[in-house]
C-alpha cells in the first residue's frame, strides 16, 4: 500500500482581516451599486483572514507593492515580471522551510528522498524552489524533480498521483510533494466582476508532503491512498481559465462556476465512487477545495451531505482563503491531525481550468 505519511503547510507572516481589504477595494469602485456588490462578495465568500507575501505585518497596505490599491488611479499597476520577480524572490524560503519541517516531523531522512514534486500557477523561475529544496536540506544530487506548472487549484492532487505512480513503479521510492501559490501577487485594481471576485477569495500559502511504500510509524496518522479519478465538466470551460496579462495572471472566474458544479458534481462523484467500490455513505469526510463558499454550498447540497462532512473545508477557507494548488493540502491536513475516528474513508475533490475535477479516494488510519 502506498501511504501519504506526513502534511506540513506555511502561510507567510502577514495576515489580514477580509474587511481590511474590503473597505480597500469598496474605495477603488465609484458605482455605488458596484460598491455594494463588492461589500456582499466579501461579506458572503466565507473568507475571514488571509495571508499574504506582499503585505507588511504591521501596516497591511501601505506596502510599496501595494501603493496602485491605495485610490491613487495614477499609480501604476506592476508589470508581470516585477510580480514575478516578487516571485521568485518569496518562493524559495517559503519552499523551503516547509519541505524542512515535513521532513523533520517525519521518520524519513532528507537523504532518502527519490523524487521531488513540485506544482505552482502564481510564479515561474528556473532554476527554481526544487534544486533550492535539493541543495539547502541536503538531498541526494540524483533526486528526481518534476514540476506541475499552471494547472490551477487542482493540482495538488495529480501531484499525489505522480507521486502515488512512482510508489508503484519503485517501492523504495520516497516522494516529497511541494505545492507553492502566492496567489496576491496577482490582486487587480480592475473593476469587472472577475477581478474583484479573485481579489475577494485568493491568498497565499504552500505545503508539502512526503508518499511511500514504506510502513508508516507505530501510533502514527497518515492515508493509505487508493484510488485517483479525473474528468471534465466541458460546459465550464470557458468558466473558469487563467491568463498571463501585462500585469500579472489574469484569472477568469465565472459567478456561474458554483452553478455547474452544482449541476454537474453529483453525477461525476457517483461515478468515481462507483469506480472504486464505493457508496457515499462509505465516505468518513470530504476534503473538498473550498473555492468559494458557494462552491462548498454546492457540493454540500448536490451530494446531500451532513454539513460535518465539510468542516475541515469550510474552516480552511475561514482562516486561510483560497490559496490555489495548496489549499486541499491544508484541508487534508486538518482532516489527518483530527482526533477522530481513526480509520475512515476520505473523498478528495479539487476544481481546475476546465473545467476538471480531480479526485482522491484516501483511507485515514493510524499504524
Amino acid at each position: 500500500m502506498i501511504n501519504l505519511h506526513r502534511i506540513e503547510t506555511l502561510v507567510p507572516p502577514a495576515c489580514f482581516k477580509q474587511e481590511t481589504f474590503a473597505q480597500i477595494q469598496i474605495n477603488l469602485v465609484k458605482n455605488p451599486k458596484m460598491r455594494r456588490l463588492v461589500q456582499g462578495l466579501y461579506q458572503d465568500c466565507g473568507v475571514e483572514t488571509r495571508h499574504s507575501v506582499v503585505v507588511e505585518p504591521t501596516d497591511p497596505f501601505k506596502s510599496s507593492f501595494f501603493s496602485f490599491l491605495n485610490n491613487n488611479d495614477s499609480s501604476p499597476e506592476p508589470s508581470t515580471q516585477e510580480r514575478n520577480d516578487f516571485y521568485a524572490q518569496s518562493c524559495t524560503p517559503l519552499g523551503v522551510e516547509v519541505t524542512r519541517r515535513v521532513l523533520e516531523g517525519s521518520s524519513f531522512k532528507s537523504g532518502e528522498i527519490t523524487h521531488i514534486i513540485t506544482a505552482s500557477c502564481t510564479g515561474f523561475y528556473n532554476p527554481g524552489v526544487d534544486l533550492k529544496i535539493i541543495q539547502q536540506l541536503g538531498l541526494p544530487l540524483s533526486t528526481q524533480r518534476f514540476h506541475l506548472g499552471f494547472m490551477g487549484c487542482q493540482a495538488a492532487l495529480p501531484a499525489l498521483r505522480m507521486a502515488e505512480q512512482f510508489c508503484r513503479a519503485s517501492p523504495e521510492a520516497v516522494v516529497l510533494v511541494v505545492c507553492i501559490e502566492l496567489c496576491t501577487l496577482h490582486f487587480h485594481r480592475a473593476g469587472d466582476l472577475d477581478t474583484l471576485l479573485a481579489n475577494s477569495l485568493f491568498a497565499d500559502g504552500v505545503a508539502a508532503a512526503i508518499v511511500s511504500a514504506k510502513p508508516p510509524q507505530p501510533q502514527t496518522p497518515h492515508f493509505q491512498m487508493r484510488a485517483f479519478s479525473s474528468t471534465l465538466i466541458l460546459e465550464g470551460m470557458g468558466d473558469m481559465a487563467w491568463n498571463i496579462g501585462d500585469h500579472g495572471f489574469d484569472l477568469v472566474l465565472s459567478r456561474y462556476v458554483p452553478k455547474i458544479i452544482g449541476t454537474r458534481i453529483g453525477k461525476a462523484v457517483d461515478q468515481f465512487l462507483h469506480q472504486w467500490g464505493l457508496t457515499p455513505e462509505e465516505i468518513g469526510e470530504w476534503a473538498v477545495h473550498p473555492g468559494g463558499k458557494s462552491i462548498l454550498d454546492k457540493f454540500q447540497k448536490s451530494m446531500n451531505l451532513d454539513p460535518a462532512l465539510l468542516a475541515a473545508s469550510r474552516q480552511v477557507l475561514r482562516e486561510f482563503g483560497n490559496m490555489s494548488s495548496a489549499t486541499i493540502l491544508f484541508v487534508l491536513k486538518s482532516i489527518l491531525e483530527s482526533s477522530q475516528p481513526h480509520t475512515e474513508n476520505v473523498g478528495a475533490i479539487a476544481f481546475g481550468p476546465g473545467l476538471t475535477v480531480e479526485s482522491a479516494w484516501l483511507k485515514k488510519e493510524i499504524a
